[in-house]
């Protein structure tokens, strides 16, 4: 047994072979019939277009990457990750622009020695999926612009995580103030009463108007959970009442 102890440095990556910067530490044993290498790669590093004689298999260790096969879409992987490419697959394999990666590249031999061929450098439209830039790291995107029913006095919000059994329903309900809500988990459907029902699923919004009847808060059968924050004043703590109808 030999053990290395990390974090192992490796090898600068041959020019012809990578776009940026990457290192290559192999951790199989010189003249064993399958390679395998740790490649790290720093943001926005990536391997030509390539392919292996007996296929290749890619684990992620560390970090966020991207790789694609030759006629198809960029896909992120992160650690965790496994990916499978196939014999004489053209592809590539890296970093994604603001993170790095490090993946175990595993290789079988062949008999005849065959190596990979390499191919063109993957360009940056390539890179970033056929788009000049890379979708921005913050993006702000409104998803409820909702004025009061009438204006109030809010001293703090009170959040809580709400969580409803599965094809549990809340039953009719009034709130003392106005309540907002976005789900985390799960679907419900929702129902102010005299309006139309909606089904909520995760990212969506929701808003209970003070003094609202809501008549349907449903947990469908994957349950729910959600966030609802609760507008109060100083000396108001949340209600709800459950009206006979």
């Amino acid at each position: 047994m030999q053990i290395t102890r990390g974090p192992v440095g490796g090898t600068a990556g041959p020019a012809e072979w990578f776009t940026g910067d990457a290192w290559i530490a192999p951790v199989a044993e010189p003249g064993a019939r399958t390679q395998g290498d740790s490649v790290r790669f720093a943001p926005g590093s990536r391997t030509v277009w390539h392919r292996h004689p007996l296929g290749q298999v890619l684990v992620v260790t560390e970090g966020t990457g991207r790789v694609q096969r030759r006629g198809g879409p960029v896909e992120t992987i992160r650690a965790g990750d496994i990916v499978r490419i196939a014999p004489g697959e053209w592809h590539w394999h890296g970093a994604a622009p603001a993170v790095p990666m490090t993946h175990l590249a595993i290789e079988p031999i062949p008999d005849d020695g065959t190596s990979a061929e390499a191919g063109e450098p993957v360009g940056d439209s390539e890179y970033h999926g056929g788009l000049a830039e890379d979708v921005p790291q913050v993006t702000r995107t409104v998803v409820l612009d909702q004025p009061l029913s009438r204006p109030r006095s809010t001293h703090r919000v009170e959040v809580r995580r709400i969580t409803i059994a599965p094809s549990h329903a809340a039953g009719l309900h009034v709130h003392n103030g106005p309540v907002f809500g976005s789900i985390e988990t799960g679907s419900a459907v929702y129902q102010i009463e005299g309006e139309a029902a909606a089904v909520l699923g995760p990212g969506d919004v929701f808003h209970e108007p003070e003094g609202a009847r809501i008549a349907r808060f449903d947990a469908e059968e994957d349950g729910v959970t959600f966030l609802g924050y609760f507008l109060l004043a100083a000396d108001e703590a949340a209600e709800m009442e459950f009206p006979d109808r």
